[in-house]
Parts: C-alpha cells; sequence; structure tokens
C-alpha cells in the first residue's frame, strides 16, 4: 500500500499531477499496489483528476476523519459538537477566517471566501480553497443549525503569534488531534484522528502489514503518517520534524518525488 498526502507532496506548487507522476501511479495500481490519497482536504476538495484516477478507489480525507471506497464512506471518526464550539470560541477571538466540514464538503462565510488571498501565500492554495468553499452567511449559524458532528475545523491566522498562542489553547482543551498543513493555519480532529491511524486501519481491513505501507508528506498533519507507516518518506520541501522522522527522503513535489521514490523501491520489486 502507498498512501501520498496531495499538497506540497504528490501534487506541485500550482496544483497539477504531472504525466510522469500518473505514469507510475498506473504502473504500480497495475501490479496491484492499493494506491490512495491520504489528505487533510474534504472528500469534495480531492481534485477529481486524482478521485477518478483509473484503480485509486480509496481516499483517507479530512486528516483521517474519513476513509472513503469507490466515493463513499466506509469509517468515520468525527468532531463532537461540543468541542468544537469550544474551539469556535477561540479561534473567534482572533483575525481568523474559518470554515467547516461536514459529510466531506467544507463551508465558509461568503466576506471570509473573498478575503482568502490575504491569509493564503500561495495563489493555487488560495485559489483551491476559493474553488471547493460552499458559501454561507454565518459561519456560526450554520454550525448550530447543523447542531451534529464535524469532520474538522480550520481557521487560517494573519500573525503568527496569534495562532501560536490559538494553537496552545485548543491543544488544553484536550482529547483533540491539532496540526496544520500550511505555516499560518490550525486544523483540528476528534482526539485519535490521525492520517496515520487511518492508513493502517485501511491496512489492516485489506490484509496489508504495517512493514508493506508507505507513506509520503511533508507538513505536520502528515507527521504521524510518516512515524507509524513501514516506511515514512518525507519530501525535500518537508518541515524538520517530518524530514527527521522519515525512513527515506524523496525529491521536492515540484520534482516528482513521489513518483521516483515508488518507481525505484516499489515497482523494482516485480522486476
Amino acid at each position: 500500500m502507498v498512501g501520498f498526502d496531495l499538497d506540497g507532496t504528490l501534487l506541485t506548487t500550482d496544483k497539477r499531477l504531472t504525466e510522469y507522476t500518473k505514469e507510475i501511479l498506473k504502473k504500480a495500481i497495475d501490479k496491484g499496489v492499493v494506491v490512495l490519497p491520504v489528505t487533510g482536504r474534504p472528500l469534495n476538495g480531492v481534485p477529481k483528476e486524482i478521485a477518478d484516477f483509473p484503480g485509486i478507489r480509496y481516499m483517507i480525507t479530512s486528516n483521517g476523519a474519513r476513509v472513503v471506497k469507490d466515493g463513499k464512506t466506509i469509517h468515520e471518526n468525527l468532531l463532537s459538537v461540543e468541542k468544537a464550539r469550544k474551539i469556535l470560541d477561540i479561534f473567534e477571538d482572533y483575525d481568523t477566517l474559518r470554515d467547516i466540514y461536514y459529510d466531506g464538503q467544507g463551508y465558509m462565510p461568503k466576506a471570509f471566501i473573498e478575503r482568502v488571498g490575504e491569509y493564503v501565500s500561495s495563489p493555487a492554495m488560495a485559489q483551491y480553497i476559493v474553488s471547493t468553499r460552499v458559501s454561507v452567511d454565518d459561519l456560526r449559524t450554520k454550525f448550530e443549525e447543523e447542531n451534529r458532528k464535524l469532520d474538522k475545523i480550520q481557521a487560517l491566522f494573519n500573525k503568527k503569534s496569534e495562532q501560536e498562542e490559538a494553537w496552545k489553547r485548543v491543544q488544553a482543551l484536550g482529547d483533540l488531534e491539532v496540526t496544520g498543513a500550511l505555516n499560518m493555519n490550525i486544523e483540528v480532529n476528534a482526539g485519535g484522528v490521525h492520517k496515520g491511524r487511518a492508513l493502517l486501519w485501511l491496512a489492516e481491513e485489506l490484509g496489508i502489514d504495517r512493514e508493506e505501507v508507505m507513506a509520503f508528506g511533508d507538513g505536520s498533519n502528515d507527521l504521524k503518517m510518516i512515524e507509524e507507516a513501514g516506511i515514512g518518506v518525507a519530501m525535500a520541501n518537508a518541515i524538520p520534524s517530518v524530514s527527521d522522522a522519515a525512513d527515506l527522503a524523496a525529491l521536492s513535489n515540484d520534482s516528482d518525488g513521489v513518483a521516483r521514490i515508488i518507481e525505484e523501491y516499489v515497482l523494482s520489486m516485480y522486476e
């Protein structure tokens, strides 16, 4: 099994899937390797090119909150309303853009969507957020109307000092997974929910040993996946903690790092 993060890992900085990477993924799938995205994105945020890629049947989304097979959720572990309300209370104390996720879909106020470019340095990432969020008039109103468990909550910060302070406050609530895929965001899932646990859960369901699982990542929400997979691979552009935890180092996401490691270490086993 090969699981890979998307942003900063499989996809280039401008959110492309290169032809070489497509070719290598197809070869791995043809050999019977279970290949899947393991992403912080909600289900509806996974690029169609990947969701519809021939042979990719499984996806792990929202940092492990949902495991999907053929477009349908087969396993979920969600954030409680009570914890989510406390997290929103904290995020609202700061200059943040906030969104909430239900059933694989992200929701963000229209006023926030219009300002995403002020909080996200990458134009491609900003465009991804704008193009995948459902616009609501007021986030709190949407949250209280739904009044049910969530996939996760995210906040985008304008000041590093405020992000760091809010991170500590959210962690102090206890029984939560607090991570971030971007330099200035915080993503919160239910306690014990992370990419590593979801990936190994799926591997066990499919009868695949941990030692046969390879995982690729670059950000803090990939760290536990890199630690728990049989072979953890850090991208050249990974944050230091991910690089330190990895068994292998790949080239960057803009240099087909995932595909080159799959070709060298996975496909070579079938020669």
